[in-house]
């Protein structure tokens, strides 16, 4: 049984990573989430190499909180994604409840046109 809160979200997300893995037709979102900011990057796993990565530290939002800057990051790693011919990807919530600021994530990035 997790004690704290790290420790169940790794053991979460290494029962994610079992089931959900990017290949070159179809990368792997992935999210990080830390109490300042909020990092998304594409991720082919069969060649292990990034294709694209947005974080809240470049992007810049001039109303609204976390929820609002997390969509921002969503919709600019989309367009760095279809700048690369990327258009279909699976999500990986990395362990964190698809709530907030994970959620307004993905729905930017579905806006700016990626497919999951």
């Amino acid at each position: 049984m997790a004690f704290d809160k790290a420790t169940r979200r790794k053991r979460i997300q290494r029962i994610i990573r079992t089931k959900v893995a990017g290949t070159s037709e179809r990368p792997r979102l992935s999210v990080f989430r830390s109490n300042t900011g909020i990092y998304a990057q594409i991720i082919d796993d069969t060649t292990g190499r990034t294709l694209a990565a947005a974080s809240s530290k470049h992007v810049s939002v001039e109303e609204g909180n976390g929820v609002a800057l997390a969509a921002a990051v969503g919709k600019e790693l989309a367009s760095r994604a279809q700048e690369k011919g990327i258009s279909k990807v699976v999500f990986d919530r990395s362990g964190y409840l698809y709530h907030g600021r994970v959620k307004s994530l993905a729905e930017g990035a579905r806006e700016g046109g990626l497919n999951f």
